[in-house]
C-alpha cells in the first residue's frame, strides 16, 4: 500500500497554461540557435516532435524552395513518423544544420529502425531553407551541423508546454518581409472539440506584410478584433523610411517564408498532407504577393495522435484545416511585430521594424492617434 485513497482517481497533473504558440501542442518542442560574430545575421530553428515522433507531410508552393528529405514524407513512401523538422537560414548551404540534428537524433537511439540492435537507427530530418546570405555583411556566415545541433539540444532542454522566442531569432535572425525585417512568430488554436492546432512561422518573404494605403499589416485584416490604421502623419512617415531603406538597399529579393502547423489530433498521412496545404492559405492572407518565383515558401504538418478525430462527423478535419490557416496567419503578425529593426549592419542592408515605424500604432485594440496604456512613442 503506498497511502494513496483507491476508492478516488488519481488527480490529473495541471495542463500547462496555454503560450499560444506551437507548443501548445502537447509534447512539441521549440529550440533555436543563431550564429555570432561580425557579420553574421543568421540562425537555425528546430521543432522537435514528442518521443515516438509524429505523422509529418509538407506542401511546397514557392518557386526557389531549398529542401531536405522532403519526399520521404509522401503519403505513398515508407517512412511513417520523423522526430524533428529544421528550418534554417543560410540558403541551400544551411541544410547542412540538419546534420547536426540528425546525430543528435541517433545519439538518442530516435529514428527509423534498420537492425536488430536498438541503435541501429536512420533519423529522418527533413529540412526547408530561406535566404539571407550576406544580410549581416558576411556572405559567408552561415548555418551548419553545430547550429543545428545547438538549436535540437536547446529544443531538448525546454519544459513541456514552454514559451517560444518570437522575433529575429533562430532562422528569423536574418528574416526580411518586403522592406521590413522579418523573423519568428508562433500561434495556435484550441477548438471547441478540445483538439489543439499550432504553427510557427519564419517570415521571410518578397511580399508585404504591409498595406501601404493604410500600414495596417494584412494579416491584421479580419482579426477577432478589428485592425485600426495608425494615424495618417504616422503612416506618411514610415513610409519615407521604408522608401529611403529601399532605395539603400541593393541585394535581390531571394527570400522564402516556412512554417511548421502541429496538431495533437491523429491524423493519417494523407490528412496531415491536406492540413500542410490548406496552411499555406494563412500566408497568403497575411503576405502579398505570395509563393513567388524567388521565394521558396513551405509548410510542414505534424500530427502526435493524442485524439482520434470525431468517427461520427465525416468532415471534421474541417475545422482542423480552417484552425491552421488561421493560426500561420496570426503567426506571421507575431512574427513581424517581435522583430527588431537592422541599420546596415555591416553593409547588408537596412530593415526597419514594423515598432519602429510605428510602435504600437494600428496594433489592435489601440486606440488610432496611439494615446493607449502602454503605448510606445511615435517614431521620430
Amino acid at each position: 500500500m503506498t497511502g494513496q485513497d483507491s476508492t478516488r482517481p488519481p488527480t490529473p497533473s495541471r495542463l500547462p497554461d496555454p503560450q499560444d504558440a506551437l507548443t501548445d501542442v502537447a509534447g512539441v518542442r521549440v529550440g533555436h540557435a543563431r550564429l555570432t560574430g561580425e557579420g553574421a545575421l543568421s540562425g537555425t530553428t528546430v521543432v522537435l516532435a514528442p518521443q515516438g515522433g509524429a505523422v509529418a507531410a509538407v506542401d511546397v508552393r514557392g518557386g526557389g524552395p531549398g529542401t531536405r528529405e522532403t519526399d520521404a514524407l509522401d503519403p505513398r513512401n515508407l517512412v511513417q513518423r520523423i522526430d524533428a523538422v529544421v528550418l534554417t537560414g543560410g540558403s541551400a548551404y544551411g541544410l547542412d544544420a540538419a546534420s547536426g540534428v540528425m546525430a543528435w537524433l541517433e545519439e538518442q537511439g530516435r529514428g527509423v529502425r534498420v537492425g536488430a540492435d536498438p541503435a541501429q537507427v536512420v533519423p529522418v530530418v527533413p529540412a526547408a531553407c530561406l535566404f539571407d546570405l550576406g544580410r549581416g555583411g558576411d556572405w559567408r556566415a552561415r548555418p551548419d551541423a553545430a547550429t543545428g545541433r545547438a538549436a535540437v539540444e536547446d529544443a531538448a532542454r525546454t519544459a513541456p508546454g514552454a514559451a517560444v522566442a518570437e522575433g529575429c531569432v533562430g532562422a528569423g535572425t536574418g528574416a526580411v518581409a518586403g522592406q521590413l525585417k522579418g523573423g519568428v512568430g508562433t500561434a495556435s488554436v484550441r477548438l471547441p472539440s478540445g483538439l489543439t492546432v499550432g504553427a510557427l512561422v519564419v517570415v521571410n518573404a518578397a511580399g508585404s506584410v504591409l498595406d501601404p494605403r493604410t500600414g495596417v499589416l494584412y494579416g491584421e485584416y479580419g482579426a477577432a478584433e478589428p485592425a485600426v490604421a495608425p494615424a495618417p502623419e504616422i503612416h506618411r512617415a514610415a513610409q519615407q523610411r521604408l522608401a529611403q531603406a529601399h532605395d539603400g538597399n541593393t541585394r535581390p529579393p531571394l527570400n522564402t517564408t516556412l512554417a511548421v502547423v502541429a496538431t495533437d489530433a491523429d491524423l493519417s498521412r494523407a490528412q496531415a498532407q491536406k492540413l500542410a496545404g490548406t496552411a499555406h492559405d494563412g500566408l497568403a492572407r497575411a503576405i502579398h504577393p505570395v509563393h513567388l518565383l524567388t521565394d521558396g515558401d513551405t509548410v510542414f504538418a505534424l500530427a502526435t495522435g493524442t485524439h482520434a478525430l470525431d468517427p461520427a462527423n465525416p468532415i471534421a478535419l474541417n475545422d482542423l484545416l480552417a484552425a491552421g490557416a488561421q493560426a500561420v496567419t496570426r503567426a506571421i503578425v507575431k512574427a513581424v511585430r517581435a522583430a527588431s529593426g537592422v541599420n546596415g549592419c555591416a553593409g547588408g542592408g537596412t530593415y526597419p521594424s514594423y515598432g519602429d515605424l510605428y510602435g504600437t500604432q494600428g496594433r489592435p485594440g489601440q486606440p488610432a492617434d496611439g494615446t493607449g496604456p502602454g503605448t510606445d512613442s511615435p517614431p521620430a
